[in-house]
């Protein structure tokens, strides 16, 4: 697995650090700017590293896309290994669902955490959805080693937390909204802030946003227990 960017610089070499800002620079600019529309030049700028250490280290622009693709990969799996576990391993023993049910609302904090208040997220959000808009083997990756497992994970979590299968439909929509909210305080950050009258969103708002968001799981999961 490759070096974090955001690894200690002291414990990298001066190669290492060359391919993480590199890395980094192409999120950025594949992001903002989409693939086509970004030079290999303008990632050496960015990264202020001579233009032919991309070919060094990448072989080129679309092997450069596909390290900030695992760089996304990995830097998700962190984060949602903090409240699930490694989603890539066999999904652990049935919980009790009071249990399953603080595990959700662990991971919706942990999620609105990273999304919402992380400046690096917002990098990673435009990338992705450059990739959902047009997709290449980029997603692929993104998909098999963040997406699925991860939603996979967490509709498991569901069933434990209410008895409802996990790869059922209704399971599996009810996660993508439980999502889907989060997201869009990302996406949709500049016209949250202006509808707000916030300057910006930092960790005070995050934890209204996490307020908000868990009133909803919490109303989601009382609607399930008043059906059974």
């Amino acid at each position: 697995m490759s070096k974090s960017p955001n690894a200690s610089r002291r414990d990298i070499s001066p190669a290492d650090m060359t391919r993480a800002a590199l890395v980094q620079a192409a999120l950025k600019l594949f992001g903002r700017q989409g693939f086509d529309g970004t030079s290999t030049r303008q990632i050496a700028a960015e990264a202020q590293a001579n233009i032919g250490s991309i070919a060094y280290h990448f072989g080129g622009k679309e092997g450069l896309r596909t390290a900030a693709a695992d760089f996304i990969v990995e830097t998700i799996q962190t984060v949602a290994g903090q409240a699930l576990g490694n989603v890539q391993a066999p999904a652990p023993g049935p919980a009790n669902p009071e249990a399953a049910q603080a595990l959700l609302f662990t991971a919706l904090e942990r999620m609105v955490g990273f999304v919402v208040a992380s400046p690096q997220a917002g990098e990673i959000v435009q990338f992705v959805l450059r990739e959902l808009s047009h997709p290449t083997a980029a997603l692929d990756r993104i998909y098999d080693g963040v997406f699925e497992p991860t939603h996979r994970r967490l509709c498991q979590l569901w069933e434990q937390a209410t008895g409802e299968p996990a790869e059922s439909e209704a399971t599996r929509l009810t996660v993508f909204t439980l999502i889907g909210q989060v997201i869009y305080f990302r996406i949709g950050r500049e016209a949250v802030m202006r509808r707000m009258g916030w300057k910006d969103i930092g960790a005070a708002e995050a934890a209204k946003v996490v307020a908000a968001t868990s009133g909803n799981l919490k109303a989601i999961l009382a609607a399930r227990r008043a059906q059974g």
